[in-house]
């Protein structure tokens, strides 16, 4: 099936994905008697780019939470689950039965999830989510589990608030999404979906040079 492009790139769907958050934003600010003080978290790598022009959009701090899928040597393509950094875990039905192949599938996914965050900790922002708005930015969702892995994650800060925000998601995601966040913002829901990087005129990997890159731009507006 041909692809249909949606999106030029990652920083033209955070663009436009931008201009709805902070509609929406402004909107929340006037039915909310507390101070909104948004934090935008990027789901590296590929999050970044798009996550940049929200963080800039709104002035606020950006930081990234690491997830990673769970998989099978045999099937790295398949996600079994998805664990963060910091170990909050979220399985699909497939989950294996032995708890030695559970354990073994998860710390391996794990050390991915904590290298990562180790070679991007130089230019994210260690500020705590407590009592803030968590706005949570991915150049898409697939199977939604390193999402809600990372809203698990969030979570354990106790922020006020924490919304989901991506340019694309398969449309029979949208309601077991909106269970676990305060809002969702999606772009764009096409059927059939079949991949996240059909929707991109350009979906090349981000390299982590580029994605810290893209965090220590934050300086230009903070």
């Amino acid at each position: 099936m041909s692809s249909i492009h949606i999106f030029r790139d990652r920083p033209d769907a955070g663009e436009k994905l931008a201009r709805v958050i902070f509609s929406n934003f402004c909107h929340e600010k006037l039915t909310r008697d507390w101070p909104l003080n948004p934090i935008v978290y990027a789901l590296p790598r590929g999050g970044l780019p798009v996550a940049v022009p929200v963080a800039r959009r709104l002035g606020c701090p950006l930081s990234v939470v690491v997830a990673k899928k769970i998989t099978l040597p045999s099937n790295p393509e398949l996600a079994l689950g998805a664990v963060t950094a910091d170990g909050c875990i979220v399985w699909s039905k497939q989950k294996p039965r032995s708890l030695r192949v559970q354990y073994a599938l998860i710390e391996k996914a794990q050390q991915k999830a904590l290298s990562q965050l180790e070679k991007l900790s130089a230019g994210k922002a260690e500020i705590s989510s407590l009592d803030r708005l968590v706005i949570l930015v991915d150049d898409g969702i697939a199977t939604g589990m390193t999402m809600v892995a990372a809203v698990k994650s969030i979570q354990l800060q106790k922020p006020n608030a924490v919304w989901i925000c991506v340019p694309v998601a398969p449309p029979e995601l949208l309601q077991p999404l909106r269970k676990c966040c305060d809002r969702l913002i999606v772009l764009e829901t096409p059927h059939p979906f079949l991949s996240v990087s059909r929707f991109y005129n350009e979906f090349t990997q981000v390299e982590t040079e580029v994605a810290l890159a893209c965090l220590q731009q934050q300086a230009e507006w903070l």
